[in-house]
């Protein structure tokens, strides 16, 4: 947690117009205990379920033999000799492009036979310096490789996308050639321009819907685009439970007064000892946005004061089944759950307190409840959503 700039990873596709399944796949992976993540997209050839089989082969072994530090060209190589080959157009079926973010080094890039990755920063477009590597593969039809090593900066951002964006509008009169990368990363530029601080996830969707537009809704061809964005990290503090000892309501109150970013307090009696320790008053609301839980209320600082385990329940079964389509509610779980997809750096502080008006304290079923929620909520996090999360006991 103490890397200068958050790596936020985000993603978006369609598919072809007459296809429910993409032949473009995405996958990205954070390395535990680094400073790393790795994103990789594929580009099967065609569309459909061959094409999705095919660029979900080259995107795993991609994956996998980036973790383990082998070179742009054995990586190539040993792809390439797994897929098969087009007996039509003698060509692999499959392209990718391999991000790898590891802040303790460099950000390297290796390209095959994708559109031109662009990293921009701001209104300027950088120029990584690209390299040319020719594989010497069994197999002759194995095209160049593009590859390039750089020390990123705030505010990159790395776009890199599938031929179904940059050949969208192909042989119209607009664009007889395609929307072409130029024009993309144009548009990318008016996106950002219009939103400093947009999200990678939107201005992904955003340059893909663009595509899709061109193509008068009916793509072609399966479109993605994915984009890194190195940016100053936002900052989530998530309180709940009473601390062990009493003496230690005044540290928890001063965690949460002091901290530099959202906070939110899960509990009934945790927001009590915060509200006595900080002389602050909790003000309740009337207004029901979920039948299921009981409303919120508020406190000077402090962006949502709810219920706890039922609220934290529900906003961990939200994460599980949240994707980009996924419309969230105004209630008291969604609320939770838009602070934590919106934020990086996540801390939850958990109170060991036994409630003793309502368990029995030889056995703490409520504490055991919330440590085990909490844990399922931080696991979902790193994994799904590539959150940094750190969990403090008092």
């Amino acid at each position: 947690m103490n890397s200068p700039f958050f790596i936020e990873v985000g993603y978006f596709q369609k598919s072809h117009h007459e296809e429910r399944i993409c032949g473009d796949v995405f996958l990205s992976k954070k390395i535990d205990g680094k400073q790393r993540v790795i994103a990789v997209l594929s580009d099967g050839m065609g569309h459909g379920v061959k094409a999705n089989v095919l660029a979900t082969l080259t995107s795993t072994m991609a994956l996998n033999f980036t973790i383990e530090h082998k070179s742009p060209n054995a990586i190539t190589e040993i792809i390439m000799n797994a897929l098969p080959v087009c007996s039509q157009r003698q060509m692999s079926y499959s392209t990718f492009t391999i991000v790898d973010v590891d802040l303790n080094n460099d950000v390297t890039i290796i390209e095959y036979d994708n559109p031109q990755t662009i990293v921009i920063n701001g209104k300027e477009i950088f120029d990584p310096e690209w390299q040319c590597i020719v594989p010497e593969a069994k197999q002759t039809n194995i095209k160049e490789i593009l590859t390039c090593r750089f020390k990123p900066a705030k505010e990159d951002r790395i776009l890199f996308w599938s031929d179904g964006v940059t050949q969208s509008g192909l042989g119209t009169d607009e664009f007889p050639r395609g929307w072409g990368i130029e024009e993309a990363t144009k548009f990318a530029h008016k996106m950002i321009a219009a939103d400093p601080q947009i999200p990678a996830s939107k201005l992904a969707a955003k340059v893909v819907n663009m595509a899709a537009s061109i193509d008068g809704w009916k793509l072609k061809d399966d479109a993605s685009c994915a984009i890194i964005y190195f940016r100053t990290p936002r900052k989530l503090l998530i309180c709940t439970g009473p601390p062990y000892e009493e003496t230690n309501d005044h540290q928890l109150a001063s965690k949460l007064k002091y901290f530099e970013g959202k906070k939110i307090i899960c509990g009934a009696t945790t927001a009590n000892i915060i509200a006595r320790e900080l002389a602050l008053p909790i003000i309740d609301n009337a207004s029901i946005y979920d039948p299921d839980l009981p409303p919120t209320s508020s406190m000077q600082g402090v962006d949502l004061v709810s219920e706890g385990i039922l609220t934290l329940s529900k906003a961990f079964s939200i994460l599980e089944k949240f994707n980009e389509d996924y419309k969230l509610g105004y209630g008291p779980a969604d609320t939770i759950v838009h602070h934590l997809i919106n934020s990086d750096e996540i801390t939850f502080l958990v109170g060991t307190r036994v409630n003793e008006a309502h368990q029995d304290p030889m056995l703490p079923v409520e504490l055991e409840m919330r440590r085990t929620l909490i844990k399922r909520m931080k696991r979902i996090l790193e994994e799904k959503f590539l959150k940094e999360t750190i969990v403090q006991y008092i």
